[in-house]
């Protein structure tokens, strides 16, 4: 932003300094050509009127005179001086192309003078090869003319001090540009900083910081109030999340109760319905059951998305092991087998209880799917499922890995949906909030994870990534 900034600056000023510039020079070129113009006559009246008898009277002496005027002229200014009879021939001429008698009837500036009138202006000189700026006054007396007098100069006299000019306006726009530029930038950093902050602050709120606050105090008073509107709305919706985790944790706490009473009062009608409603019973418990199994997963998730307990520095390997062999026996249960394999002495910083709630809810989820693969579970390596710790380039790696029927690509991504279950899972098994909120608990802890083929091409790996500690 700064650089766009700063380049709208050099562009707009760019634009005014030829605006102004480009027509200043060529006036200045053309005063200058007026000028020297203006001096030419002034001289050549008065070279005429010293010349003036001499030129009507020709005599050797006189013919002397006028070309001791004329070469004295010319030694003071560096002009071309040439002196001419009625008839146009020179009587003096202080830069003569060729030696011997000469005419200039033909030059109109000379033909203009004998006729009675000024000539002033510019032409390009066949014989010398250049443009000149000339002046012819006529050698008058009387009322009769008796010669002209013209004094010429190369016009690159007039171009040498148009071209100053130039590099004088050129220097004056360097500078100038210099100026804007460094102004432009301390503008521009007033006006990006802010808004770079500002920015900032929209990423962090995006990415689930909604304690970040943007500064009010900094920049221009739009950018200013833009802060200020922003933490308005991030304030807004922190207040609205905080009140929907609230609400779902609260209720999800309020309905536990009523659910174990539920529970046990089933329990208490199937006694004593006897064989004929044990069956209704049983239905009946196991759906009480799976709706406290999903308030206990609200309640979790709620919790995990407040996140907030602080990080303390845990012992992983010691943590996973211990959660794999807890798990050893109720998967056995279900004919699957619980492999460990943990690297010792590995830690990471994470809140308390954050790696057993996301190894329990992996554990579970591979378990079940190696459990309702086809063929079910087994004592076998078609039955089995690895918890593994490791590290490596200072990041605690914790797999689970199953050999159940695994997952396509679009499901991989799913999968960690809210409510979200594998087409395959059998209807009203688990609560489809397991991997969300292992994926929150992680995200909070500042790791990753990701579901990905196993290894060995038949099943599903979890994969979490953890700043090593």
């Amino acid at each position: 932003m700064t650089r766009r900034i700063v380049a709208g600056y050099i562009i707009l000023t760019i634009v005014v300094l030829v605006v102004l510039m480009v027509p200043l020079g060529i006036t200045n070129e053309r005063g200058l050509e007026q000028d020297l113009l203006l001096r030419m006559e002034r001289d050549a009246e008065v070279v005429a009127s010293l010349v003036q008898d001499d030129v009507r009277q020709p005599t050797p002496a006189g013919q002397a005179q006028v070309a001791r005027v004329a070469e004295g002229y010319s030694a003071e200014t560096g002009a071309r001086v040439a002196v001419t009879d009625s008839a146009g021939s020179v009587i003096a001429d202080t830069d003569p192309p060729a030696p011997g008698d000469r005419t200039l009837r033909t030059r109109p500036e000379v033909r203009t003078a004998l006729g009675g009138s000024v000539a002033t202006g510019s032409r390009y000189s066949d014989t010398l090869g250049m443009q000149l700026l000339y002046v012819a006054v006529p050698v008058a007396a009387g009322g009769s003319v008796y010669g002209a007098v013209r004094i010429t100069y190369p016009a690159s006299e007039v171009s040498e001090g148009a071209l100053k000019y130039w590099l004088l306006l050129a220097a004056v726009g360097v500078i100038t540009l210099l100026a804007v530029a460094l102004v432009g930038w301390l503008i521009a950093r007033w006006v990006a900083r802010p808004l770079g902050r500002l920015e900032q602050t929209a990423e962090d709120v995006g990415a689930g910081d909604l304690s970040a606050r943007a500064p009010e105090d900094q920049g221009p008073p739009e950018v200013r109030a833009l802060a200020h509107r922003f933490n308005a709305m991030v304030a807004q919706v922190d207040a609205l999340v905080g009140a929907q985790e609230a609400f779902v944790a609260d209720a999800s706490h309020q309905l536990r109760t009523p659910l174990t009473a539920m529970r046990l009062r089933i329990e208490n009608l199937g006694a004593a319905a006897g064989p004929a409603g044990d069956a209704d019973a049983r239905a009946a418990i196991a759906e009480v059951d799976r709706l406290s199994q999903m308030v206990d997963s609200l309640l979790a998730l709620a919790r995990a998305e407040r996140g907030e307990a602080p990080a303390v520095r845990v012992d992983v390997s010691a943590l996973v092991a211990d959660r794999a062999d807890a798990w050893t026996d109720l998967a056995a249960e279900s004919g699957v087998r619980v492999v460990a394999r943990v690297a010792p002495g590995l830690h990471a910083r994470v809140p308390d209880g954050v790696i057993e709630q996301v190894v329990d809810n992996l554990i579970d989820n591979a378990v079940a799917a190696v459990a309702m693969s086809p063929g079910g579970g087994g004592t076998d390596a078609d039955g089995t499922v690895t918890v593994g710790v490791a590290e490596a380039d200072r990041v605690v790696e914790i797999s689970v890995t199953d050999t159940g029927p695994g997952l396509d690509d679009a499901a991989k991504h799913q999968a960690f949906d809210r409510f979200w279950r594998a087409p395959t899972s059998e209807a009203g098994a688990g609560s489809g909030l397991g991997l969300p909120i292992v994926r929150r608990l992680v995200e909070g802890a500042g790791g990753t994870v990701r579901l990905e083929d196993s290894p060995g091409g038949r099943g599903l790996r979890a994969v979490v990534r953890l700043p090593a500690a």
